[in-house]
């Protein structure tokens, strides 16, 4: 489970993490507060995906659809970090990250309100690289469903055994 909460851009925590990284926080828009809590088929026992972060974002001066990422810890390397992000021309959520060891690089996309797509390539120095696909879905949620949903099509779709990814997996 993924639990994002929007925070302005005078938040207490924003303020901070711009601190952190030495950038003045009234150049920030705003940011969130993340929670993530998830486990994988192949997991090994004591692995856990338990964790929250804050991030603040700084818009370019000329092109606020892309500017810098400001994290109190990484994706790739748990450490804070500042990457960059940039909203492609198809509505994604491009992020690019730099760390010491590696790079990573993730675009997020909504198909619909309710279904989230997530690819991310970790290059690690030395060769090793990682590409992933992910599929999520929103849990409980009050809204309206979108013009033309089909309830029967998406629970049919996502039954066990059903999934299929962009590449046929």
């Amino acid at each position: 489970q993924i639990s994002v909460e929007a925070l302005p851009a005078d938040h207490e925590k924003i303020v901070e993490i711009c601190k952190l990284h030495e950038i003045d926080p009234a150049l920030a828009v705003g940011g969130a507060f993340v929670q993530w809590q998830g486990e994988m088929a192949w997991d090994r026992d004591n692995e856990n995906h338990v964790g929250t972060t804050v991030f603040a974002l700084v818009p370019d001066e000329d092109e606020p659809r892309r500017g810098r990422l400001l994290r109190e810890r990484g994706y790739a390397e748990i450490v804070p970090v500042v990457g960059r992000y940039e909203m492609d021309d198809e509505g994604g959520l491009v992020l690019v990250t730099e760390y010491e060891t590696m790079s990573s690089i993730e675009r997020f996309w909504f198909v619909n309100p309710n279904l989230r797509m997530r690819t991310s390539v970790v290059k690690r120095f030395g060769g090793f690289n990682t590409a992933s696909f992910c599929a999520e879905s929103r849990l409980a949620d009050s809204s309206p469903a979108p013009a033309g949903y089909d309830k029967a099509k998406a629970e049919e779709i996502f039954q066990i055994g059903s999934q299929h990814t962009a590449f046929g997996w």
